[in-house]
């Protein structure tokens, strides 16, 4: 692992930045920490939390001092444990990635947006449908709402900016991009990723163990289904 920036959030949290862009070689080594982390955790360890480029750690400070007692704070034992497994040798397999695909309705009664991110891009709606659907996605990380999973990387010749004002409300199971970024949104809510398309399935079930369906580390991939397949499913799972 290079040397990470290793830098507190809070009295109980503190982050390790392996970077400050969407890559899959700093989210690889996110990736080894944390489960070398889960797979040895200090003392005190509550949870860890993944993103494109670091890792977020948080702990219980009592815990930590009283297990710790040679260092002067339980941040400071903190710094030192994550330090040494970051500089420690792998010798622990990475978890195997799931392989999940999605359906996705590119029917433009399903994506506002597809026309003007065609326009934009000077390629066609089939060859934008054709470019967002051909690659593998890595699940970067879960945030902005619950089961909404950050994927990419977006091919470079569709990676359109965001809209400048977000709307009041997206559809359930919309699926934009924003940048090399693209994602399903789980549930109504306010966006402003450009929307290319649609999914039956649904992301986010708070009856299920683990609610989301994606989970960071997971590869997805976008499979095209016709209007009417989007239409029945959707009837199914209402």
């Amino acid at each position: 692992m290079s040397n990470p920036r290793i830098f507190p959030i809070a009295d109980d949290a503190l982050t390790i930045e392996f970077g400050q862009a969407i890559d899959l070689g700093c989210y690889e080594q996110v990736r080894r920490l944390e489960q070398a982390l889960l797979a040895r955790p200090f003392a005190g360890f509550l949870e860890s939390i993944p993103a494109y480029a670091s890792l977020s750690v948080f702990y219980d400070p009592e815990v930590v001092a009283r297990a710790y007692p040679r260092f002067p704070t339980a941040q400071a034992a903190v710094v030192n444990y994550v330090e040494g497994l970051s500089h420690a040798p792998w010798t622990e397999s990475v978890e195997a990635h799931r392989e999940i695909e999605i359906p996705v309705c590119y029917d433009l009664r399903c994506a506002s947006d597809l026309p003007l991110v065609a326009q934009r891009c000077g390629l066609s709606v089939a060859e934008v449908i054709a470019y967002h659907s051909t690659p593998t996605y890595r699940v970067f990380m879960l945030g902005f709402l619950p089961g909404f999973a950050y994927l990419g990387l977006v091919d470079e010749r569709i990676a359109v900016p965001r809209h400048p004002t977000p709307r009041a409300q997206v559809p359930a199971g919309s699926v934009g991009i924003a940048g090399r970024q693209t994602g399903v949104y789980p549930t109504v809510s306010p966006g402003g990723w450009q929307l290319i398309g649609r999914t039956p399935v649904p992301m986010f079930d708070p009856q299920a163990n683990p609610p989301a369906r994606l989970q960071p580390g997971d590869e997805v991939r976008f499979v095209p289904i016709t209007y009417e397949a989007w239409l029945d499913a959707t009837t199914q799972t209402q």
